[in-house]
């Protein structure tokens, strides 16, 4: 009896060795960064530490940094008019007290309905610093749009140009009117309770006590399907974007960040250049020159006038960049520039190529990160030994990443392609007003589901392939298709609609509006688009209509976008 005993016993162990050997040969297979058991990519990049004081906001973790930033910190590109570091840490200050000598106080949200401009960086960090909320909008937004975003943030101020005073006006939303520049600001009365407020000094006591979790800003994204969701975003969310985006990516390079220029045309209300000019950079002493829209031939003057070194871009600027270029430049014409960095939307291989061949002493990177992650994701890193401007590049610091098969839910290995799914500090905290929403895109375990499609090459590079998720990107911009369709089906001749986004050169992607008119409608394509661009800014506009019988929907409902824009890529 002993004996067949131990020869199962024995078969036991040696099936266990067996299996335990499979193991071990299995991981030897993959690189380090890649745990084939919890199918989890951790970057290769050394973790760096967050600050453990659970009292700390993201105002004062920028501010905490000591260097030697004694230039301008914000120039306006067209006139010249800067604001210095010296200036603009007390300027934060005394917005901050003004604020709340004017009734507003922490947990308050605080509407910023403006473009780009020196004063932008003031006016979002003294609203944090006073433990208030900000929620940013496109100042091209239409009134329905404003009004919208009003009601669902509980917004109670706004600041805003002149040419929104009276959209404001008739929401019965207080505003505070901002100059462009420091120089014609000065010469109209209308900007005086600005000035009042960033130029007098006030005590801010007591201080308010801001937790790293509490809210910092609302920030509007169309998330991976639905319509635009309000991202809560945390203290703690942003000071992980300076600390593991901004701060790290500039301590991978040699030469002092002092001596970096970087040219601000992405917009401050979008996340992408939020991250970058209004906060990441000013922790490093860098300087930005801001334009308050983009124009080529305006950014390449601004370029060679302020030796601008650093250009963060969306792809139809790359594109633009590389255009003019072409078309031929001065002699010394944007000889500072030494990084373009693209992200918010996907760079075709066509374009990359363009780029690199015409300006080759220009480093071209690329990023991905989204308004969930607070701008946290991967970032491009191109050596002599290895340069990969097609990819969107490595992990950032304590990131973590999975790639999984949409269909199973089982994760993949490298060079196998799935949805990404992202872990970190810059996850956000949720979608506003929205646990069903939240709940769809962040599981149990705290994994963001991106709804884009990726692969991690060999050296650990990430490549982006296609997306599952709705939102169109018009220029670096999003776009629900759910907001339009909302839009659209109020037009008493249209019985069903759908809205997806077709593949653009020059844009990346635009709206395309698939129409069932109702019987007998006679309506055109002309009239369904002015329908359309009286209620939404210019960016949403639906560029191409195509009439149809009926929408691809599945048994459940939901219309089958997927269909729509395989139809539109072979058609169109």
């Amino acid at each position: 009896m002993a004996t067949p005993s131990n020869t199962n016993f024995n078969s036991h162990i040696s099936g266990k060795q067996s299996i335990q050997n499979q193991k071990a040969l299995a991981a030897e297979q993959f690189p380090w960064w890649f745990s084939p058991e919890t199918g989890i990519y951790q970057s290769k990049h050394l973790s760096i530490d967050l600050p453990s004081d659970p009292f700390l906001d993201v105002v004062s973790f920028i501010f905490s940094y000591q260097h030697d930033g004694v230039s301008s910190a914000l120039i306006g590109s067209s006139c010249g008019s800067a604001i210095s570091y010296s200036q603009l840490y007390s300027s934060v200050k005394s917005m901050a007290s003004g604020l709340q000598q004017m009734g507003i106080s922490q947990g308050d949200v605080i509407l910023l309905l403006l473009p780009n401009s020196i004063y932008y960086t003031i006016v979002f960090l003294g609203v944090l610093y006073l433990g208030a909320i900000v929620t940013t909008m496109n100042p091209l937004s239409s009134v329905a749009e404003i009004k919208k975003q009003i009601a669902e943030t509980k917004a109670c101020h706004a600041f805003t140009g002149p040419e929104n005073a009276d959209k404001l006006q008739a929401l019965g939303i207080p505003a505070i009117l901002v100059p462009e520049n420091a120089i014609s600001g000065l010469k109209e009365d209308i900007f005086s309770v600005f000035y009042k407020l960033i130029y007098s000094r006030f005590d801010l006591a007591p201080r308010p006590v801001i937790k790293q979790q509490d809210t910092a800003a609302i920030m509007y994204s169309s998330g991976t399907t639905g319509v635009s969701k309000g991202v809560m975003l945390t203290h703690r969310n942003f000071i992980a974007t300076v600390a593991h985006f901004v701060r790290f990516e500039a301590s991978q390079y040699e030469g002092s960040s002092l001596d970096n220029v970087y040219l601000a045309v992405l917009p401050m209300f979008h996340i992408y250049g939020l991250s970058l000019f209004v906060m990441g950079l000013l922790s490093l002493g860098s300087r930005v020159v801001v334009m308050k829209r983009f124009d080529v031939n305006e950014a390449i003057r601004a370029i060679d006038r302020y030796k601008v070194t650093h250009f963060p871009v969306v792809p139809p600027i790359l594109t633009a960049l590389t255009t003019r270029a072409k078309d031929g430049l001065a002699p010394h014409s944007l000889k500072s520039l030494k990084q373009v960095s693209c992200g918010a939307a996907l760079l075709s291989m066509k374009t990359i190529e363009d780029f690199v061949q015409t300006l080759p002493h220009i480093d071209l990177i690329q990023g991905y990160g989204m308004t969930e992650t607070t701008a946290v994701g991967t970032r491009g890193f191109n050596t002599e030994k290895l340069r990969k401007p097609s990819s969107i590049g490595l992990l950032a610091p304590n990131m973590q990443a999975k790639v999984v098969d949409w269909n199973t839910g089982s994760p993949l290995p490298p060079t196998s392609t799935g949805e990404l799914w992202l872990h970190g500090p810059g996850i956000m905290k949720g979608y506003l007003n929205n646990a069903k929403a939240t709940l769809s895109t962040i599981d149990e375990e705290g994994w963001l589901h991106t709804g884009d499609i990726v692969f991690f090459d060999e050296d650990g590079y990430l490549h982006l392939q296609d997306r599952l998720k709705d939102a169109i990107k018009y220029k670096g911009f999003q776009i629900a298709p759910a907001d339009l369709e909302g839009v659209l089906i109020n037009h008493p001749e249209i019985l069903d609609v759908a809205v997806a986004g077709a593949m653009d050169e020059e844009s990346g992607e635009v709206p395309v509006a698939f129409v069932v008119r109702k019987h007998r409608s006679e309506l055109n394509h002309e009239a369904v688009m002015d329908f359309v661009a009286a209620q939404v800014a210019p960016y949403k506009k639906v560029r191409k209509v195509v009439f149809v019988d009926s929408i691809p929907k599945s048994l459940a409902g939901k219309i089958l976008r997927r269909e729509l824009r395989k139809f539109l890529n072979s058609r169109l």
